[in-house]
């Protein structure tokens, strides 16, 4: 199908469900920016702030951003709820928008019935893969919304992400896949020494890094698990992690256990995380199971790391064992301090995977390429709109 629909001044609404540091969010973000350097008039919104990003957020962009505070601690959760679906009932109808595109389950099952009723004529869902206990009869009712045409069509992230979907009771024929996106590392601008020089280690030292907030599923424990591995033959190797969550304090109790506060350090949720990925030399994702298409993986490829991550859906789908790094089974620190002693002790094995990883990154996960399949595919629903409704 072919879009004639060249040169409309298309009005979209990216809608999340919380702001916090994670990957979807920043897939909104970045979709959002792009749309709008591009002339579309854009507007992101989110159910809560979670993080208390909004005022931060909002000075960064350029477009408007909304927290519609559909949770209030001090007033319980049904109200706040209702009074944040009648701001987004108001500002569908104010703006008439053309595009609404949901970045959860939740985002859609609240929004995309609001948005039909309102007639914004195109209507995206997305699926970034499997979400921890989420209940069943919320997984069955996105289904309905997506197979009965609330929502026009669900893109999922990644062909397992599709799968995954399927297995939901998705038709396929109501899915597209459009892997995500990032906006390449620019190692070389990055400021590598700084870094370093914060975290107290040499130019020379060995520097593993993860990015991922601190829950269950992103496995971090494993990887303070084999630092100790490591360290007994790179007793000057130090390992961090970018990110904050539920489990930072049973972390920091694992590294102390351990013996490992002067080798092992929790940075928490950082705004340069592009200066440490420049300053790292490996970078490890330990999952537990299942990710969709990983964010944090992709930009440290980007940035030209060799991988160590966990054989995983959504991970396996990116990273080619031998090529872009080294893949080992899930909840094993032993596995993954053998992968990351390998790397350690073979430089030029690092150098030709993280040049590896980055040509795969750069030639098929960038955001440009992500987002000119989205516009496409909002130029064609519009178009089918346009032919229906001159056709009645």
């Amino acid at each position: 199908m072919t879009a004639t629909v060249q040169n409309k001044n298309i009005s979209i609404l990216f809608l999340g469900t919380q702001m916090a540091t994670g990957g979807a969010q920043k897939v909104l973000l970045d979709q959002a920016q792009w749309f709008h350097a591009r002339g579309y008039k854009t507007t992101a919104a989110f159910f809560y702030d979670r993080d208390h990003l909004h005022e931060k957020w909002q000075s960064a962009f350029p477009f408007p951003i909304y927290n519609l505070d559909a949770i209030q601690k001090k007033r319980g959760a049904f109200l706040p709820l209702l009074q944040s679906l009648w701001t987004l009932w108001n500002l569908l109808r104010r703006e008439k928008f053309d595009v609404i595109e949901t970045f959860t389950h939740d985002s859609a099952i609240l929004a995309l019935p609001l948005a039909w009723m309102a007639g914004i004529p195109v209507r995206i869902a997305t699926h970034h893969g499997v979400i921890d206990n989420f209940p069943r009869w919320r997984e069955a009712l996105h289904t309905r919304l997506v197979n009965h045409g609330v929502a026009n069509i669900l893109i999922a992230v990644s062909d397992k992400t599709r799968t995954q979907a399927i297995s939901e009771g998705i038709k396929p024929g109501r899915i597209v896949v459009i892997a995500n996106g990032v906006s390449p590392v620019n190692a070389d601008a990055a400021n590598k020494d700084q870094v370093r020089k914060e975290i107290g280690m040499s130019a020379d030292a060995l520097f593993v890094l993860s990015v991922g907030r601190l829950v269950r599923q992103k496995a971090h424990e494993f990887l303070i698990a084999a630092a100790p591995a490591v360290l007994d033959k790179f007793p000057n190797a130090k390992f961090g992690i970018c990110g904050d969550g539920l489990l930072r304090d049973q972390l920091k109790s694992q590294i102390s256990n351990l013996g490992l506060s002067k080798s092992v350090t929790l940075f928490g949720a950082r705004d340069n995380v592009a200066d440490f990925l420049a300053a790292a030399d490996i970078f490890v994702l330990p999952s537990r199971s299942r990710e969709g298409m990983p964010i944090a993986l992709l930009e440290a490829m980007s940035a030209g790391l060799p991988i160590v991550a966990t054989r995983v859906e959504g991970v396996d789908e990116i990273v080619a064992d031998g090529v872009h790094g080294l893949l080992v089974q899930p909840e094993s620190a032993d596995g993954l301090a053998r992968a990351i002693l390998q790397l350690t002790g073979n430089p030029q094995a690092r150098r030709d995977m993280g040049a590896a990883a980055k040509s795969r990154v750069l030639e098929q996960y960038t955001v440009d390429g992500m987002c000119e399949q989205y516009l496409n595919l909002m130029k064609e629903y519009l178009e089918l709109r346009k032919r229906f409704n001159n056709a009645a």
